[in-house]
């Protein structure tokens, strides 16, 4: 990583045998060359040393500023020293505990990119499933209605019965900026909650086919109004706005919705405070599923708003909705939704504790606050950029979350942080899963 000096002049090296615990050292290789999850860290113990030692450079640069003992002048005669030839690595034999912790990883790091394909497959199949139902819901209601509950019960069979999964942000190559992509969020994350919340497999599958369906007036809604700044609004184009939601009910009734899944289209907006619309439902009036959608459909209208200027970043969204909003929420979920998704949500850019800036790309919801995340390296192709699990590398934690438009350009480009949200899952975190929701 470059996050040390990066005025050559100004360098600083060691020899090996004067490396010591306590020194920041920067390898001067490339990430897959070496068995440390970073390229710049701070040598913490004795078999952290042989190991740096055995990779058997020439030299070691290494940052004062950043070790913990002093360093002699003399450390610093970089210009002195010949540059050390281009790899002097040793080889990977199976007797070379170095290598062998250098292959594992980059094998462990191949399955997890391997996943994370399978999953944008499944992904982009599952988004044809939704193009089916902008097409065809009332040109054939009952087949594309099978459908949409196949993706469903997929869904269900990941969040009910595997024992953990996973929750990727999907990128740029897996989709477009299609408005459907909503209700397939709200639905993922809704029933990423329902497990937890007591969901029985039959009242989950009614949950998710509700929340794939919530903003079904939409389609009657005018894209001018529909597509608006809410701010913007007139009156008269808040109201027609806001009858989206007795359309909706209205054409599930045309096309054969139950009276569950009806109540929870009918009741996606209101509030458990009672601020909501168009009845003004309190909490104990609104069933647990559509308590749950409204929620998860606040959420998501945060990250991926009409105005994608305003959109906040899943982090600050969940810190929005529980300082500021929690009366609006069912409290036990809204604590499970924060839990679940972690301080650092997929997509969440953040600042890694050895200074380096990542993206978080996936999360198990069992274990949020150690997710994988992508290392911007400017030394590294974009196409090969490093992925760390922090599950597995405690010694690297995640410090702030940072707004994209902060990052300067070269940054930005690189992470290319999603200016809409999209979320997708999959079984668990072993990359021989298959992702479920692959064969909508």
């Amino acid at each position: 990583m470059n996050t040390g000096p990066t005025d050559t002049a100004a360098a600083h090296y060691l020899e090996p045998d004067r490396l010591q615990v306590g020194v920041f050292v920067m390898i001067e290789l490339p990430w897959f060359k070496h068995p440390f999850a970073m390229n710049n860290f701070k040598i913490r113990s004795e078999d952290q040393l042989r190991e740096v030692r055995a990779l058997r450079l020439g030299r070691y640069r290494v940052d004062p500023a950043r070790s913990d003992v002093p360093l002699s002048p003399e450390s610093g005669r970089a210009q002195e020293l010949a540059p050390p030839p281009p790899d002097q690595t040793p080889n990977s034999e199976d007797d070379d505990p170095a290598a062998l912790a250098r292959k594992e990883r980059m094998e462990a790091i191949a399955m997890h990119r391997e996943h994370v394909d399978q999953v944008e497959k499944a992904f982009v199949k599952a988004t044809a499933v939704m193009k089916s139902l902008n097409r065809n819901l009332f040109a054939r209601p009952k087949e594309t209605l099978n459908e949409i509950g196949v993706l469903i019960d997929n869904m269900v069979e990941v969040f009910l019965s595997s024992p953990e999964s996973t929750l990727h942000v999907m990128g740029d190559k897996a989709g477009g900026e299609e408005v459907y992509f909503h209700s397939l969020n709200v639905a993922i994350l809704s029933l990423m909650l329902a497990k937890e919340l007591g969901f029985t497999a039959k009242e989950a599958h009614i949950l998710g086919v509700g929340a794939m369906l919530h903003d079904l007036g939409l389609s009657e809604i005018p894209d001018r109004i529909a597509k608006k700044n809410p701010a913007e609004f007139t009156n008269a184009e808040r109201n027609l706005r806001a009858s989206h939601v007795d359309l909706g009910v209205t054409m599930g009734q045309r096309i054969g919705l139950t009276p569950e899944a009806l109540a929870l289209v009918a009741q996606h907006h209101e509030m458990a405070d009672g601020s909501g619309y168009p009845k003004g439902l309190k909490e104990a009036a609104m069933t647990p599923a559509a308590r749950l959608v409204s929620m998860v459909n606040f959420y998501d209208n945060l990250c991926n708003p009409a105005d994608i200027h305003k959109a906040m970043t899943p982090h600050e969204a969940l810190s929005f909705m529980f300082a500021q909003r929690r009366s609006k929420f069912e409290a036990r979920a809204l604590q499970l939704m924060i839990r679940s998704l972690g301080v650092y949500p997929p997509g969440s850019v953040v600042q890694l504790s050895n200074q380096a800036i990542a993206l978080v790309t996936s999360v198990n919801p069992k274990k949020p606050l150690r997710p994988w995340v992508m290392v911007y390296d400017e030394s590294v192709d974009k196409k090969e950029a490093m992925m760390i699990n922090l599950e597995v590398t405690p010694e690297i934690n995640i410090i702030k979350s940072l707004r994209p438009g902060v990052l300067p350009p070269k940054v930005a480009a690189y992470l290319s942080p999603r200016k809409r949200v999209t979320y997708f899952f999959d079984a668990g975190t072993n990359g021989s899963d298959r992702p479920t929701g692959s064969q909508p």
